[in-house]
C-alpha cells in the first residue's frame, strides 16, 4: 500500500509532465490519480493501474476516452474512491459544495420558519395587514391569498372571518383601555369634530389632541367614527360630542373643539381615491358644523360643552374663494381671469380623462404636472404654479398636444402674477393644516405676516392691486375673533418662536402683566416643590422661632418670582420649544393655551386616508365595525395593535 500511496502522489507529476505532448481525457478524469503514465501509442496512451501494484498491470486506453480503464474499476475494483480534478474538477465540486450549503441553509431557514411562525402568529399578521391597509374582509376568502399563507408558512392556514371579526373586538378593547390610560393622565386636550357626507350617508368623526410634558410633541387620536341616521341638528352633533368626552373622561380637560366654519368645504377625500375609481355620485361634502351648534337645542338636553373654535385653514379658504371671487368678479380683470382659468382648466379637464394626454403632459413639462382632484383652493394653487413654470415653447406645445386653446401672453402673464402674490397665503394655509407643529399661538403671528406680504405685493402688482386690498379687508374681518381672543394672545406670547415680537410696543407691557397673573395660578411641580422648601423651615433657635410679620406676605413673593420668571421669558431670544423647560410657569401656560389646533385638519385626514373609507366600497362592514377597523387603524401609532 505504501507503493500505491508514493505512485498516487506521482501521477500528478507524470501526467502533467506528459501534458506537454499529450492531452488526454485522463488529465482531467475523477479517477486519474489509480494510475501512472507509461507512454504514448499513437492515438493511446499505456498506463499502470496503481491498485494492481505490485502486480504490474499495463493498460491502453484512447487519448479522448476513459472508458477502458472504467471498466477496469468496475470489474477488478469496484468502489474505489473518486477525487476532483486540480482545476475542472476542484472548481465543480467547490460549486457543488456551495450549492449543497445553500441547500442546507434554504432547508434551515424553512425549518426555523416553520417553528417560529405559529398559526397565532400569523393570525395576528393578517389581522394588521387588514386593519392597516383598510382591506376588504372578504380577501381572507380569496383562493389566491389562501394559497399565498399556505405557501408561506409552510401550511398554516388563513383564519376566518369570524376570527378575524373577534380579533376586531379585541384589538378595539384594548386601544380603548390603552388610549383612555394615557389621556388619565393628560391635563389639557383638545378635540376636532366634523360631519362628512358621502353616498346618502353621513357620518360623525371626531378626534383628540394633546402636547407631552416632557417631549412637548403632539400626539393625536381618534375617538369615534360613526354613522349618523336622520336630520342633521344641534341635538344630535352636541350628543355626540359630548358623549365621546364622557366616554374617554376628558369632559373636564377639553380646553376647545375645533370645528369647520360653514360653507362647502369640499374634502381632501378626492385627493386619494384610488386611479379608475372615481364616480361622481361619490363626490361628498362636509356639513356645517359650527352653524348647526350655533342653533338652539330641540329638547332640553343638559349638556356640558366646551368652547367652540372656528377652523382657521377654512376662514384662508373662504377668504380665497368667497372674498377673492367677489373682489375679482367686481374688477377690470374680470374677463381675464375667466379666459386665463378656464383655459387651464381645459389642460386639467383633458389630463384627467385621457391618461394618454396627462403622459404627453409630463412628457412636455419633464415632472409630474398636478391635476385638482377636488375644488380645493390650495391644490388648485399648486396646479397653476406648475403650469405657469413650463417655458412658453412647452406651454405651446402641450396646448397643441392636447388640442385645447393657447394661453395668450397676457393670460400667461396673468396667472405667473397670480401665483407671485398668492404665495404667501398658500404657505399660510400649509402651516395650519400642518399636526405635528400646529398650535393656536401660530395664529395671529402667520395672519400678521400674511397682510404685509400681501400689501409688499400690491405696488409690484399689474393685475392684482385691488384684489390685495379686498383680501386685506377681508382678513381682518374674518379673523377678528383671534385678533381679539385673549387665549390666542397668550397662547401666541408662550410660544418662544414668536413671545411678544409681533405686538406693538405700546401694548406689550400689559401682555406682561396678563401673563403673570395667568402664570401665577399655575402650580407646576417643580414650582410648588420649591416653594415648599422655603416656607416649611426646620425651627433650629429660638431666633428661628419668634416672629412678628413678614414684611411681605408669602402671596407677594410669590408673585414677585412668577412676574420675574415672566419677565426673564419675554426677554430671551430662544426659539425652539426646549427653553420653555427653564420657565414651569409658562411651559404651563403654553400646554394650556397651544394644546388647541388652529384647524380641523386632522378630522379631515380621518376622513381622508387610504381612498376607500367612506365611499360605497364600505367592505360590506356593519356601521359598528366600519368605525372600530378606523379607529385601530388611526390609533395604530398612539396603540398599536395587540389583540391578546
Amino acid at each position: 500500500m505504501s507503493v500505491v500511496a508514493n505512485t498516487t502522489s506521482a501521477v500528478d507529476v507524470d501526467l502533467n509532465e506528459s501534458s506537454g505532448e499529450t492531452k488526454s481525457a485522463i488529465n482531467t478524469w475523477r479517477y486519474r490519480h489509480h494510475f501512472t503514465y507509461k507512454a504514448d501509442q499513437g492515438k493511446n496512451i499505456i498506463v499502470q493501474c496503481n491498485l494492481c501494484l505490485p502486480r504490474v498491470n499495463l493498460l491502453s486506453t484512447s487519448k479522448t476516452s476513459t472508458s477502458n480503464l472504467k471498466k477496469h474499476l468496475d470489474r477488478t475494483h469496484l468502489g474505489c474512491d473518486a477525487r476532483p480534478d486540480a482545476k475542472r474538477g476542484r472548481k465543480k465540486e467547490e460549486y457543488n459544495g456551495e450549492e449543497s450549503r445553500h441547500l442546507q441553509l434554504k432547508k434551515l431557514k424553512a425549518e426555523i420558519i416553520s417553528k417560529s411562525m405559529t398559526q397565532s402568529k400569523i393570525d395576528d399578521l393578517v389581522f394588521s395587514f387588514i386593519v392597516e391597509d383598510c382591506l376588504s374582509f372578504y380577501v381572507l376568502d380569496q383562493p389566491g391569498f389562501k394559497k399565498l399563507i399556505s405557501c408561506l408558512t409552510e401550511g398554516l392556514k388563513v383564519m376566518d372571518r369570524v376570527t378575524l371579526f373577534t380579533k376586531v373586538d379585541q384589538g378595539f378593547s384594548r386601544m380603548r383601555e390603552e388610549l383612555m390610560a394615557k389621556l388619565s393622565s393628560i391635563q389639557y386636550v383638545c378635540t376636532t369634530a366634523d360631519i362628512w357626507t358621502a353616498n346618502s350617508r353621513s357620518y360623525f368623526g371626531m378626534t383628540c389632541h394633546w402636547i407631552d410634558t416632557e417631549s412637548l410633541e403632539r400626539k393625536s387620536a381618534a375617538l369615534g367614527f360613526t354613522r349618523l341616521n336622520g336630520r342633521i341638528t344641534y341635538d344630535t352633533i352636541a350628543g355626540r360630542i359630548h358623549d365621546a368626552h364622557v366616554t374617554y373622561n376628558i369632559e373636564s380637560k377639553v380646553q376647545t373643539t375645533v370645528t369647520d366654519n360653514g360653507s362647502p368645504f369640499v374634502s381632501v377625500f378626492g385627493e386619494f381615491v384610488m386611479e379608475g375609481q372615481e364616480n361622481e355620485d361619490d363626490v361628498g361634502f362636509y356639513e356645517n358644523v359650527s352653524t348647526v351648534l350655533d342653533g338652539e337645542p330641540e329638547q332640553d338636553m343638559l349638556l356640558f360643552l366646551p368652547p367652540v373654535q372656528r377652523c382657521a385653514s377654512h376662514i384662508l379658504e373662504q377668504i380665497v374663494t368667497e372674498d377673492f371671487w367677489q373682489a375679482i368678479s367686481q374688477g377690470p380683470m374680470c374677463q381675464l381671469h375667466y379666459s386665463s382659468m378656464a383655459k387651464v382648466y381645459g389642460i386639467w379637464s383633458k389630463c384627467h380623462l385621457l391618461p394618454i394626454e396627462m403622459s404627453a403632459a409630463e412628457e412636455i413639462g419633464k415632472m409630474a404636472l398636478i391635476v385638482p382632484a377636488v375644488i380645493r383652493w390650495n391644490v388648485e394653487y399648486c396646479a397653476v404654479q406648475k403650469i405657469v413654470s413650463l417655458t412658453e415653447r412647452e406651454l405651446t406645445e402641450l396646448c397643441v398636444r392636447l388640442e385645447v386653446s393657447r394661453l395668450q401672453p397676457e393670460e400667461v402673464a396673468f396667472l405667473k402674477e397670480y401665483v407671485t402674490v398668492f404665495h404667501p397665503l398658500a404657505f399660510a394655509l400649509e402651516l395650519f393644516q400642518a399636526e405635528q407643529k400646529c398650535y393656536l399661538g401660530l395664529v395671529i403671528p402667520t395672519v400678521l405676516s400674511l397682510k404685509n406680504k400681501l400689501k409688499e405685493q400690491k405696488d409690484a402688482a399689474n393685475y392684482f392691486g385691488d384684489v390685495i386690498n379686498s383680501i386685506v379687508m377681508a382678513i381682518d374681518v374674518r379673523f377678528q375673533e383671534f385678533f381679539s381672543s385673549t387665549e390666542a394672545k397668550i397662547a401666541t406670547a408662550t410660544t418662544p418662536q414668536f413671545r411678544l415680537w409681533w405686538m406693538a410696543a405700546s401694548e406689550r407691557e400689559e401682555m406682561c402683566s396678563l401673563l403673570a397673573t395667568e402664570a401665577s395660578q399655575m402650580d407646576p411641580s417643580d414650582a410648588a416643590e420649591a416653594n415648599t422648601s422655603c416656607n416649611l423651615s426646620t425651627i433650629e433657635s429660638e431666633d428661628d422661632f419668634f416672629s412678628y410679620g413678614s414684611a411681605k406676605t408669602t402671596t407677594q413673593i410669590q408673585r414677585r418670582g412668577v412676574t420675574e420668571e415672566v419677565r426673564k421669558y419675554v426677554e430671551g431670544t430662544g426659539k425652539s420649544l426646549e427653553c420653555l423647560q427653564d420657565f414651569p410657569r409658562v411651559k404651563q401656560l403654553f400646554l394650556k393655551y397651544n394644546t388647541t389646533l388652529p384647524s380641523t385638519a386632522p378630522v379631515q385626514r380621518l376622513f381622508g386616508q387610504k381612498g376607500n373609507l367612506v365611499t360605497s366600497q364600505r367592505n360590506f362592514l356593519t356601521d359598528d365595525y366600519f368605525e372600530r377597523v378606523q379607529l385601530l387603524r388611526y390609533n395604530i401609532n398612539v396603540c398599536p395593535l395587540v389583540t391578546e
